[in-house]
């Protein structure tokens, strides 16, 4: 399901104002390593254990890209 998300957002990415451009591709670099976390759990390479610690790693650094954030939410101004 990640790597379908991905899919489906990459194509966007180049779409939007620079700023935005590297958030996004930020989180969608999280997502990729998280689905990769979980194949190699699937595949018996990593344990349950290592996995949560990934997955708990991959929803830090989304905190902190999500805290970077060069737009104020929720502001918005008119065009002249």
């Amino acid at each position: 399901m990640l790597d379908q998300v991905v899919a489906t957002q990459l194509p966007l990415v180049g779409g939007l104002p620079e700023a935005s451009r590297h958030r996004t591709a930020d989180f969608l670099a999280e997502l990729v390593l998280l689905s990769q976390a979980y194949r190699h759990h699937a595949a018996g390479w990593i344990s349950r254990r290592e996995l949560a610690d990934r997955g708990a790693a991959a929803v830090s650094r989304i905190e902190v890209i999500r805290g970077r954030s060069s737009v104020p939410t929720g502001q918005f101004t008119e065009r002249d």
